[in-house]
């Protein structure tokens, strides 16, 4: 008899076992769809054509959700010009006031009329490119203009009952080789002052100006005649009917126009008042060792001690500096070293960040001065590279002579060097960011901060605005 030693095994199916796609549920489909199947490579493709659709479908699908979600969003509103001007030449820059737009050219001026878009004069008189325009309304249909043309020469005109009046250029010289390029304007809310940052070959300055606004609105009014016949104004509407009737006299006119010379314009405008340079900013010098022999000598060259200042009335000497950044290099060589050498000598900056400031308790003003509430008080000043930001004061009493060099009355000290600044349009909040990242925004009403931000990215501010 024969016995089986092992217990009967059940094989392990095979691949030739397994169902394939074709005979899956076989026992369902109908008996004559066998011989209707596709012969192969058809049904490849027709594996592939499908494969096509499905993903076809799911991104129309995934399209359709994000068009849904969209539609959700609130839509911006668009909009369409309603309006058109022609210029004669390129138009570089432009600046509204009050009712009229002006455009600076690659010829002149241009003045237009926001209701109606045309033109209500134009200054071309020396054919110079307008590159940046500041503008502002004064009242009683008087504007102030300062016009940066392409060799930085800095314009100011005064436009009253739609003409133009050439009353200085600010930073002109005789001699052309010590002109100075001016890099910005800014005009005080108020249009009471102005501000030009001016360069030369090696170095930069601040020179604040007064405007006479008030002088120019009473003599506007006393001789409004004589002002619209020195300010060089075109009229195109006009001119062109002119020359139907007396052509000869259009053509004098026009030829007068066109020789005149900036200098012939200052000349015969000398009747409007001129405004006044108050203040020469200069950027502040390096810190460097200190030439007192004793500690007496420092202290006769500070005030009072009541507030900080540049850091240079020290006693430290150059000898002390040497030493004290021999010790720093060789503790953190190694940090040095990965991060590149910098460089040891230090730049006079060429670049400055103006703000014109309204009186509060941060400008402390004396008894004798007087102040008003909508009249800037003061101004703050910080230079590219610069821990401190500089404040100084209006309403000091005019001398013969400009100081060359002032120094700021008040000083605000930051941990790291100032990148930007801003000034709410009320100019009770000042934000300063350095270049740590921090931004801090000053009350500057009550004197404290309001919020000091950290990012902790390491990030490079470049511009900070009050919305």
């Amino acid at each position: 008899v024969y016995i089986r030693k092992h217990a009967l095994d059940i094989p392990p199916p095979s691949e030739k076992d397994w169902l394939k796609d074709d005979e899956e549920d076989f026992f369902l489909q109908d008996p004559n769809q066998k011989c209707d199947a596709l012969p192969q490579p058809f049904r490849m493709v027709n594996k592939l054509v499908m494969l096509v659709f499905e993903n076809a479908m799911e991104i129309i699908e995934r399209r359709e959700l994000l068009r849904d979600a969209q539609k959700l969003k609130v839509q911006p509103t668009k909009c369409f010009p309603t309006a058109e001007f022609q210029v004669t030449g390129r138009a570089n820059c432009l600046a509204t006031s009050g009712k009229y737009i002006f455009v600076g050219l690659s010829v002149g001026l241009s003045a237009f009329r926001v209701s109606d878009c045309k033109e209500v004069c134009a200054w071309d008189a020396v054919k110079t490119e307008i590159c940046a325009i500041r503008a502002l309304d004064l009242g009683n249909e008087c504007h102030v203009l300062l016009a940066v043309d392409e060799m930085g020469l800095v314009w100011l005109f005064c436009f009253h009952k739609e003409s133009f009046l050439l009353i200085k250029i600010l930073n002109e010289v005789e001699d052309i080789s010590k002109r100075s390029t001016c890099v910005e304007v800014v005009l005080s809310q108020g249009g009471d002052y102005a501000g030009v940052l001016l360069q030369g070959n090696t170095k930069a300055w601040l020179d604040i100006y007064r405007l006479p606004k008030d002088s120019w609105l009473k003599e506007m009014e006393k001789s409004p005649g004589a002002a619209a016949g020195l300010a060089c104004r075109e009229r195109r509407s006009s001119c062109t009917s002119v020359v139907q009737t007396r052509h000869n006299t259009v053509f004098r006119l026009t030829f007068f126009c066109w020789q005149e010379s900036p200098l012939s314009a200052n000349k015969a405008d000398a009747k409007v008042s001129l405004p006044v340079l108050l203040l020469k900013v200069k950027p502040p010098k390096p810190v460097t060792g200190s030439s007192f022999k004793n500690p007496l000598d420092a202290l006769k060259k500070v005030d009072d001690g009541s507030m900080l200042g540049l850091g240079y009335n020290h006693l430290i000497k150059d000898s002390q500096w040497d030493l004290h950044e021999a010790i720093f290099r060789s503790t953190y060589r190694e940090y040095l070293e990965a991060e590149g050498e910098r460089e040891s000598k230090e730049k006079i900056p060429r670049h400055a960040t103006l703000h014109f400031l309204l009186p509060s308790w941060i400008l402390q003003v004396g008894p004798e001065m007087k102040v008003q509430p909508d009249v800037p008080a003061g101004i703050s000043v910080h230079w590219d590279g610069s821990h401190n930001l500089c404040l100084y004061l209006l309403n000091h009493p005019l001398k013969e002579k400009v100081d060359s060099d002032p120094k700021p009355d008040i000083v605000w000290p930051c941990a790291a060097p100032i990148a930007c600044s801003a000034v709410s349009s009320c100019s009770r909040y000042l934000a300063l960011a350095c270049e740590d990242a921090t931004i801090t925004v000053w009350d500057k009403h009550l004197g404290y901060p309001l919020s000091v931000t950290a990012i902790l990215e390491e990030r490079f501010i470049r511009s900070i605005h009050f919305l």
